[in-house]
This record gives C-alpha cells, structure tokens and sequence, in this order.
C-alpha cells in the first residue's frame, strides 16, 4: 500500500502511516505531475493547498486510488461528486482542530471587547491610547451559536465555565445533553451580545435580515467559512454602526500563497480584528489532525472501516434504511460465504453489510450478516444445511 502526502504532514501521522505498514511519499506534485502519477497510489492525503479535480480522480480511478483524505475538516478543494461516481471514499479529521477552533474563536471574542488589537497597533506605532479604547467584559453576557457541532460545543464549554456566560444556540439538530439552551435562528441574533459562527457549508447563515435584528451592541465572531457571513452586509453593518463589531478568521476569498497582498474592504474599518485563517494554526492541532487522518485513511485500507467518511455512511445506521441482522456460526473455511452469499441472492436478499470474527481458536467464526430484507423459514432451513455451517439464527 502506498499513500502520496501531497501537502506533507507531521512526523506523528507519518509514523503511524509506517507503523501499519503503508509506505508514504511526501513529494509536492502540481496538477499535471498528480493527474499523471496518481493512480500509483492507494490512497492521497492533501491539506488545503491541493485541488483534488475530476481529472486527477479519474486518473486515480484508472489505477489504485481508493481514497482521498482531507487532513482537516473542509474539503472543499476535494470534487467528492466525481469521488462518489468514481467509487473513490472521501474522508476528513474533524477533530483535530476542535479545541484549537474554539480557544480562537474565545480569542477573538476577547480581543474585538477589549480593543486589544487596537491598543497593540498603536503602541506599535509609538501612541499611547487609553482612553477611548475602554471596552467590555465577557463575564455574564449571552453567547449565541449558529451551529452547535463539536466546535460549537467546545466553544460553549469554555464560555460557561470561563466567563460564565449564558450560552443559547440554534443548530438543525439541537444536542440537548450539550447544556446549549436551543432555540430559534431569530431568537438567537436577537438575544446574543456574541454571536459566533460555527455551521460550516457554503451557504450564508447571515445577510441582511439577520443584521436587522441583531442588538447595536453585539458582536459577530466567524471562525467557520467566509461564505457563511454575506461581506457585503457586514461590511455595511459595521460602518453604520448597527452592530458594535466584528472578528473574523475566514474570509469568502482568501490569498493562495504565504506573502500575497489582501485586499478585503472589511480592513477599512476600526471596528473589526481579523485574523488570517488560523482557526487549526496550532502546533497541537496540526499534530492530532496528522494523527487522526492517519488512522482513519489507514483502517480504510487495512479493514474497510469508514469512520469519518464524508461521502459514504460511517455506519449503517447513517443510511436510514430498515436492515435486519443474520447471524451465522461456521468454520472459517474457503468457500462458506459464497454458499451463504448464493442461498441469499436466489432468495432476492440484498447483503448491506457483513461482519465476522474468529471465536476463540478452535478454527470457528461468527459471521452477523446485514440485510435488506428478512430471512424468511424456507431460506433459513437451506441456509442451516450449507456445508461447514454449524447454526444460524435471525
């Protein structure tokens, strides 16, 4: 097995890649060197510098590649429409970057209250300013959340035990247990002093008629994705003075290259700290990201598990469809599934999936097959009958 690291990745992911055996190749390709070697890869690693095209996943499609794993959570840069018909699994590592995610947005949360970028530029630049740089307290205010996901999540936590703040949150599928109080997307620009985006995608979850009905003296914190925000309207809101601030990390067009010049109109203002996309910009997080690409590209290839699949259900359950389970004691000897896969397809039984396992050493298995359809008496009888099959049941 062989993996292309196109973006490079830290030694720990490395290791663990080694470790399981899979050789690893760390050399940069520009698209025409990726289209033309691709397919003598298992499996490709990129960050967010590689666009992983149609082409270069039809060449990789025409040789090995199985997989293509985005080491972070976005994967925007992967065509996973052309993964999908290509039968190539797209897999990211969300977790990673959580808690590095959330401590920025906090940051921002404090820097754009307490002017502190602000305070920072103009001591910088030899002026001492105190006065009219006075600023806000977190502590006791409303945190509102727009997606309450695993950074969401984290978010809140530290917000409530750090500054004890009351955190409300609107999601698409509230999370009760998260101590986030849910309501609606309304309630929740209304209320908030902070309101803090964490919903991911490409659409915009505020425009113009959620800066209507946001308070004068709130702020919006965006570590997510720059589409999520129209720039437009909060360039607008911002110079009107209809919300107090803003910080951002991400924004709808970004520079491609280290040095390159950004020309974003949000830097006119003085009520805005923007950061340049450093939401996973962490030692630590870039070490557990490597870390856990590693693991769920390896079990991909090692063992078929696809844990942390964007493209395909991570479990059967993802799928929502009605399964019913078979399970089947026999001797771990060739050619016992293809007599059990034969007896289930002359009955019209779709298999969805199948598990199996050694049970202690005496050379037996226990096979737990998932259908899409029951197993009715006569095929369970013919099933029973399978040379080397000792029992099954439903």
């Amino acid at each position: 097995m062989k993996v292309l690291l196109n973006d490079g990745l830290e030694k720990e992911g490395l290791k663990l890649f080694q470790e399981a055996g899979i050789e690893t190749d760390t050399k940069k390709r520009d698209l025409a060197a990726l289209i033309a070697e691709i397919g003598q890869f298992d499996a490709l690693v990129v960050r967010s510098a590689t666009k992983v095209t149609r082409e270069v996943l039809e060449a990789g499609a025409k040789g090995k590649l199985k997989i293509v794993g985005r080491a972070g959570v976005g994967f925007d840069n992967i065509d996973a429409a052309a993964a999908s018909e290509l039968g190539i699994v797209v897999k990211i590592a969300p977790y990673g970057s959580t808690n590095a995610v959330a401590e920025l947005a906090i940051d921002l949360m404090l820097c754009i209250s307490r002017n502190t970028a602000q305070a920072h530029n103009s001591l910088k630049n030899g002026v001492w300013i105190k006065k009219k740089l006075e600023g806000t307290e977190l502590a006791y205010k409303t945190l509102g959340l727009l997606g309450c996901g695993r950074i969401g999540q984290k978010v809140a936590q530290i917000a409530r035990r750090g500054f004890e703040m009351e955190v409300i949150g609107y999601d698409i599928k509230p999370c009760p247990e998260s101590g986030i109080k849910f309501m609606s997307k309304e309630e929740v620009l209304a209320k908030a002093d902070y309101i803090s985006v964490h919903t991911g995608g490409k659409d915009a979850v505020i425009g113009e008629k959620e800066f209507a009905l946001m308070k004068p003296t709130a702020y919006v914190i965006n570590t997510s994705r720059g589409s999520n925000i129209d720039s437009q309207a909060l360039y607008k809101a911002l110079k009107e003075g209809r919300i107090a601030g803003a910080a951002i990390d991400v924004y709808k067009e970004e520079p491609k290259n280290e040095g390159d010049s950004f020309t974003d109109k949000l830097r006119e203002l003085s009520n805005i700290v923007m950061s340049s996309h450093l939401g996973a910009s962490t030692v630590e997080a870039q070490r557990e990201t490597s870390t856990e690409i590693a693991r769920v590209v390896s079990g991909y290839l090692l063992g078929g598990d696809f844990t942390n699949a964007v493209n395909a259900g991570e479990s059967i359950e993802v799928e929502e469809k009605a399964v019913h389970t078979l399970f089947i004691h026999h001797r771990d000897v060739p050619g016992v599934f293809a007599n059990i896969d034969k007896v289930l397809a002359d009955n019209d039984i779709n298999i969805r999936a199948n598990y199996s396992r050694q049970i202690g050493n005496s050379g037996y298995a226990i096979s737990v097959y998932v259908l899409h359809k029951k197993v009715d008496h006569k095929a369970l009888e013919v099933l029973k009958k399978i040379d080397n099959v000792c029992d099954v049941k439903v």
